[in-house]
């Protein structure tokens, strides 16, 4: 097992918004981390900073034991991401941007041809191989999107809500695939709002709130320590939201009028 991620002292400001404060993290090949918290947390801000795609921060961050700097490519030859929210080209067919994110990764057209194929037809949507994307369906574009983070075989991947859309056997697949990914080693941080899959799934939890680490562990020990049954309920009760069931109520008394 080797250190595959470090953050040290990482702070990030948007204006007199203080997203992050004072991170300290050290991630180790073959992890799943579940990385949750809620909207605004800074979730997605420290992976963009990790994926180079936000700058302005303060600290120190290195993945596979390289200090990373706003110039700083190789690194990112060894890491998949599945955003929430892609922006997909969908004026090309699934060949062509599997092709096009292939080659920036480093692989020859051939070399994604070949692979490309295999996991579309592995992932039930080979028939629509040379179909424009923008005929898809949103799981049809999640699980291209899944396929496209994984064909240069990185060491690190990034997922935000990767289940997003996927039908019940997609979501077993992936979920499988994952578990076999981290026994061979890779590193996955996933990040979803889905607790249950979040607790099942993960080796190791991390809970951010406004910007701060509040809970780091397995889900067993975050069990104990907190005394909760569930992820739901340690969740609620660390981010302290407690007010669903009366919303709830409140909502639906609107509703009846």
């Amino acid at each position: 097992m080797s250190e595959i991620l470090t953050l040290e002292n990482l702070s990030m400001s948007y204006g007199e918004n203080l997203v992050l404060n004072n991170i300290n993290l050290t991630v180790d090949s073959g992890q799943v981390i579940g990385y949750i918290g809620p909207n605004g947390a800074g979730k997605s801000t420290t992976v963009k900073i990790m994926l180079g795609l936000v700058s302005g921060y303060t600290g120190t961050i290195k993945l596979f034991g390289e200090t990373i700097t706003e110039n700083s490519v190789e690194y990112k030859r060894k890491i998949g991401y599945v955003p929430e929210q892609a922006e997909i080209y969908d004026t090309l067919t699934a060949r062509e941007y599997l092709t096009f994110t292939g080659e920036l990764y480093g692989l020859t057209e051939k070399e994604v041809n070949h692979k490309a194929a295999k996991l579309m037809e592995l992932f039930g949507i080979k028939r629509v191989y040379d179909a424009r994307i923008s005929s898809f369906s949103k799981g049809m574009k999640q699980r291209l999107l899944i396929i496209s983070s994984l064909l240069h075989n990185p060491d690190l991947l990034f997922l935000d809500e990767p289940l997003a859309g996927l039908d019940a056997n997609s979501v077993m697949i992936v979920k499988e695939l994952l578990a076999i990914l981290a026994s061979k080693g890779k590193t996955i941080f996933y990040s979803s709002h889905i607790m249950d899959v979040v607790e099942k799934i993960s080796s190791r939890i991390i809970l951010l709130n406004k910007g701060e680490i509040i809970a780091d562990g397995s889900f067993d020990s975050l069990k104990e320590q907190i005394q909760e049954a569930s992820l739901e309920q340690i969740f609620n009760q660390l981010t302290g939201f407690d007010q669903h069931e009366e919303i709830a109520h409140e909502i639906v008394s609107v509703i009846e009028g």
